[in-house]
């Protein structure tokens, strides 16, 4: 699997590879960033049954194994690191 931003303008185009910018320069992460920052295309929701699917499966082998411990981790660090204030 790889990462992506879709972005709908320059802006968050700006912002998005900024974040990214700062992250690889301060080597926040051992290996190199790949997220690609892309246009976004045409979006198609998909079925309801996808909705909420980690709040309503945790058990599930995948939730478990891979969403669970990424979940733990950005909350972490999110409650570590003071919020940015808006302009």
């Amino acid at each position: 699997y790889r990462s992506a931003v879709f972005v709908t303008d320059e802006a968050q185009r700006a912002a998005a590879e900024a974040v990214i910018k700062e992250l690889s320069d301060e080597q926040v992460f051992p290996d190199p960033i790949v997220t690609e920052v892309t246009d976004a295309g045409p979006f198609y929701r998909a079925e309801p049954i996808h909705d909420d699917y980690f709040a309503r499966n945790p058990n599930a082998g995948y939730c478990r194994v891979v969403i669970a411990p990424k979940v733990a981790k950005i909350r972490k660090q999110c409650t570590e690191q003071p919020k940015a204030s808006t302009p």
